[in-house]
């Protein structure tokens, strides 16, 4: 697989969070009496060994300390694993090294200890610029407290992102306007905006399901997508990706790696990775629970609870996947050298004139439309399902 990889990254999954936010289903755990962070740490290092001893010499291009909330470790903690990835593999000079961080002020102060470690950009979770949609979304911060981090993280780091979420319970268009013509104010050059979405297993699924919690219509939630792309367009940083937004040059290059189904370790708790294993792509999954993650880390080696070699079919629908949710497409060349397999020209052309898909015969890319994007997964099952061999 070595041969299709431009990039390799390494995900670094911290799971510990100060709450749990009622529509996050992401592995985050709360743990009020603290946790071991020095024996963490021993997993983490213990992790990225096995992984580096199975991949072999990689050049990393980007490091992504996600969660959870990772700016809760200390930043001994990020040195410390950062050195031990450069240890093993080639830390490009221009790498992307980003922290996710909650805006509270504490954690805000501490953003030069993580500079000091190595960190190079911070993406923080804002979620909303409105106090009373804060509190109803579970976050701790308050819009004061995210504008001071804002500000701090803009004089600490050369690059910075944030995320919102919006098509919220009864907000209106004219309301997420105003929010986010004053988050286009605030950013740098890179701004994360998401839908909201009910999560299974999730506080707000059950309030959904209850009826206490409702979400926008289909035609309003296309609406807010629309002035999303056209706000942020007019501002200079059009879309790259269904739920990104930067200024050309500024995208987040740890995420293209997964949209452009580059190799990536997945290391920490519930981590997921695609890493390259004798010619071959394998899918690996952390143990979620915390602890039981460290312990069998430091026992055996690593903590995979499942390790998956793809089959060429598999790798196909995940690069289709992927790559379609980038607004550069997918070059079919790519997914050739990938999978060994290509649409056929019918399908391309039925969902072409369905205005779901878009193909330029002279780069052979193939790219969904606003209207594919908002059907993504309808439109990646059409094309897997008539594909050829190449």
């Amino acid at each position: 697989m070595a041969g299709i990889d431009t990039s390799f990254g390494v995900y670094v999954h911290w799971p510990f969070c100060a709450a749990k936010c009622p529509y996050c289903d992401f592995n985050s755990h709360v743990r009020h009496a603290g946790w071991d962070e020095a024996s963490f740490l021993a997993a983490y290092l213990r992790e990225i060994d096995e992984v580096a001893r199975r991949v072999g010499r990689r050049t990393v291009t980007s490091i992504f300390f996600g969660g959870g909330t990772p700016s809760l470790m200390q930043p001994a903690t990020t040195a410390a694993i950062i050195d031990r990835i450069a240890k093993h593999w080639t830390v490009a000079a221009n790498a992307e090294i980003t922290l996710e961080a909650n805006p509270g002020s504490v954690e805000a102060d501490r953003f030069a200890g993580f500079k000091a470690a190595g960190v190079n950009r911070v993406s923080l979770g804002v979620q909303s610029l409105d106090d009373a949609q804060l509190q109803r979304l579970g976050r701790i911060h308050s819009v004061a407290e995210a504008r001071a981090a804002v500000e701090i993280a803009r004089r600490t780091f050369n690059r910075f992102s944030f995320d919102l979420i919006y098509a919220r319970p009864q907000q209106t268009l004219d309301a997420w306007r105003a929010e986010l013509t004053e988050a286009l104010a605030m950013a740098g050059d890179h701004l994360s905006l998401y839908q909201l979405t009910i999560e299974p297993a999730t506080p707000f699924a059950a309030l959904h399901r209850s009826g206490k919690l409702i979400l926008p219509d289909d035609d309003l939630a296309r609406d807010f997508y629309a002035l999303t792309e056209e706000m942020t367009v007019a501002r200079g940083l059009p879309a790259y990706e269904v739920s990104n937004y930067a200024r050309p040059g500024e995208e987040s290059r740890h995420n293209l790696t997964y949209w452009r189904y580059d190799a990536y370790a997945g290391i920490g708790p519930g981590a997921h990775g695609r890493i390259p294993t004798d010619g071959k792509r394998v899918a690996t999954i952390g143990e979620r629970h915390p602890e039981a993650w460290r312990d069998l880390a430091v026992r055996q080696g690593h903590g995979f609870t499942e390790e998956t070699t793809l089959s060429r079919d598999e790798m196909a629908d995940e690069a289709l996947l992927m790559g379609l949710r980038l607004v550069e497409g997918l070059p079919l060349a790519r997914l050739g050298a990938i999978a060994n397999v290509r649409p056929s020209e019918a399908i391309v052309g039925s969902l072409t004139s369905l205005g779901l898909l878009s193909y330029q015969p002279a780069s052979d890319i193939i790219r969904a439309t606003l209207d594919g994007r908002m059907v993504l997964d309808a439109l990646v099952r059409e094309l897997s399902n008539d594909m050829a061999t190449v």
